[in-house]
């Protein structure tokens, strides 16, 4: 069935390359591994430094986003350097950097891709039809203050919104993320099945095994329905959940669990309802001050 129709159904990427046995992205000596997944509109680049660091070179178009995760990573670029701590989200401008790695660091670059852009991500086959009832990234947010120096947003200084204590929510000039962290399995009982009419979901798992739960909504055509998907993934790890599949993630197991949900562009409708904790530091495309009303 064409893409472009109201049902046609693409099938989720589910990568789970240091588990499943597939070759990374990129591996060399000294333990350092690196991966990219993507989507339509987005990349996800993974990288974890060996016992003697790492480095990193990104090129970007649009603002990207750096998380830092568990041991420091220098940032340099663009005329600026600067050291990020652990569990810190690092939103850099456009142009070219190197990460530093600090040794057995892990860290994850975000980036919003141009239409047509090549990724070199391990499910790349995956896009050579583009979906056009997915929304272009189009206009960037405008940040409204120190629009060309890298901001450091400590996550556990980021307070959930009150109508979503669950999730930290925060946004780029063409992405937003839901930072979802806690400890032992998911409540069951209380699990959040949902679809996308226009947009992808990139859900990318960095600590703790997931079961993604997927399904296809039955259409008119019985020949297209497809039988319900429990798929185990651990970490790190990226589904990327197509246009109108519902979908839902669970942490299984002991221990901590932190799964990041990735979109692109930013999620207006959260910006909206004031869950972003972020918004007031971005101007809506068309918009002269830091108004996020789309």
């Amino acid at each position: 069935m064409p893409l472009s129709t109201p049902d046609a159904v693409r099938q989720p990427s589910l990568l789970d390359p240091t588990r499943n046995g597939a070759a990374l992205n990129a591996a060399i000596p000294d333990g350092i591994g690196q991966w990219t997944g993507r989507g339509q509109n987005f990349a996800v680049n993974w990288t974890r430094a060996g016992t003697e660091g790492a480095h990193t070179h990104i090129d970007s178009m649009f603002e990207l986003m750096v998380l830092v995760l568990d041991a420091a990573v220098a940032i340099a670029g663009e005329g600026q350097r600067a050291e990020a701590a652990p569990r810190n989200i690092c939103l850099l401008p456009p142009g070219a950097w190197t990460l530093q790695l600090a040794p057995g660091a892990t860290c994850v670059v975000l980036s919003s891709l141009p239409a047509g852009h090549d990724a070199g991500a391990l499910n790349e086959d995956a896009y050579a039809d583009p979906d056009p009832r997915i929304v272009p990234v189009g206009a960037p947010y405008r940040p409204v203050r120190d629009a060309d120096r890298i901001r450091m947003l400590p996550i556990d200084q980021v307070s959930a919104s009150p109508d979503k204590p669950r999730l930290k929510m925060l946004q780029s000039a063409t992405l937003s993320i839901n930072w979802v962290e806690y400890d032992g399995p998911r409540n069951r009982q209380a699990l959040s099945p949902h679809s996308h009419t226009s947009f992808e979901q990139g859900s990318l798992a960095l600590a703790g095994d997931f079961e993604h739960h997927l399904r296809v909504e039955w259409g008119p055509d019985a020949d297209a329905w497809q039988d319900d998907r429990h798929v185990k993934l651990g970490s790190p790890s990226l589904m990327v959940v197509p246009v109108q599949i519902i979908h839902t993630s669970e942490g299984v197991g002991p221990g901590r669990h932190l799964l990041i949900d990735v979109f692109s562009p930013p999620r207006a409708d959260f910006i909206a309802n004031g869950w972003v904790a972020n918004s007031g530091d971005y101007a809506a495309p068309g918009t002269a001050s830091g108004s996020q009303t789309p």
